[in-house]
């Protein structure tokens, strides 16, 4: 295809998420135009389709039945990913599909076989990938900055708050397929693997502080990399608090990469990545990026435009999803045998 041509999108799911995509599209897809907006919740699919020029839809299956569109951007509750996938790779349409793939290996396994089968284009959107503050730590590591790495650590979490009314989706673990981890924890073990590789084994513990989560709101996790290296994932949600954290600190034989939230000179920024080494015992920030953690809605998008429009290959395929949910599950199973559990 020509570098003038465009792909025709149909949001699936129009709540919060929907809203940092079509920012994402904004900013850095101008060859993708979102045609369809589809939500079970009229409101939402009309204020969406207003919002975007696209027309509402109450369901995909009228979405694909009427809709005008090359692919869909399914952003549902995390057990209604194979259903929607799977329906809209039989349309043989494009997917990009929120993280996780599924909340099963079996599940995935179906994706991926619809996928196949359709053979359309299939990303799994996980965002940490397009991280600028990731990406620029990973590029560190590859150039030598810390010589050779002896441990890892991720942090996540922060006070338990949400906004008045029904709990949403997240909260019930039959919808999200465990707690804290399996969502916005899998946005921390994905930048571990981009940095140390695949995981081997895991040992972990889970604890409920949060009494409106069904799934844990606790995590501490050892994970052995197939290197041999070990690394250390935490989350947790919990308290009417929160305090400053580090969201990654990487050691090496030669100095120390940490990330962290931090003031910038470019307000657009809102992660430090600084290196500590001989040359700076203080720490430098080595991130000259102006875009933050939120341009990566628009970078995985763009990216899969790409794969679409002009057939590359996407930075990770959906089998890196699969690799991020099975750490998950064998940490969940760690946390009942009380043993390290293969990945």
């Amino acid at each position: 295809m020509t570098e003038t041509a465009s792909i025709k999108i149909a949001f699936v799911g129009c709540g919060r998420i929907a809203e940092a995509h079509w920012r994402g599209i904004q900013t850095h897809v101008p060859q993708m135009k979102v045609t369809a907006a589809v939500d079970i919740d009229p409101a939402q699919a009309a204020a969406m389709a207003e919002q975007t020029g696209g027309k509402a839809f109450a369901s995909l299956e009228a979405a694909l039945a009427e809709g005008d569109f090359d692919a869909v951007d399914i952003m549902l509750p995390h057990h209604l990913h194979e259903a929607a996938a799977t329906l809209a790779f039989e349309a043989r349409k494009h997917v990009v599909l929120e993280k996780p793939m599924a909340t099963t290996l079996d599940g995935c396994n179906r994706i991926l076989a619809a996928a196949e089968k359709a053979g359309t284009v299939f990303m799994v959107a996980e965002q940490s990938q397009y991280w600028p503050h990731a990406v620029k730590a990973q590029q560190l590591i590859q150039n030598g900055a810390i010589g050779d790495i002896i441990t890892a650590r991720a942090a996540f979490g922060g006070k338990a708050h949400r906004a008045p009314g029904p709990k949403p989706w997240r909260y019930y673990k039959t919808m999200t397929g465990g707690g804290i981890s399996i969502d916005g924890g899998l946005h921390w073990i994905r930048p571990l693997r981009m940095w140390l590789g695949d995981v081997d084994e895991v040992i972990g513990v889970l604890d409920y502080p949060d009494p409106e989560m069904e799934g844990e709101s606790l995590a501490h996790a050892i994970l052995r990399f197939e290197s041999g290296k070990v690394g250390v994932f935490e989350a947790l949600r919990a308290g009417v608090v929160s305090a400053p954290r580090e969201d990654f600190r990487v050691t090496g034989t030669h100095g120390v990469i940490v990330i962290e939230r931090g003031r910038t000179v470019d307000t657009r920024r809102d992660r430090r990545v600084l290196l500590y080494d001989e040359a700076h015992p203080e720490g430098h920030d080595m991130l000259t990026e102006a875009e933050g953690r939120e341009s990566a809605f628009g970078l995985e998008l763009a990216d899969f435009a790409q794969a679409v429009l002009h057939g590359t290959d996407l930075i990770a395929g959906p089998e890196e999803s699969v690799a991020d949910l099975r750490t998950v599950l064998a940490m969940y199973r760690s946390a009942e045998t009380r043993q390290w559990e293969k990945v």
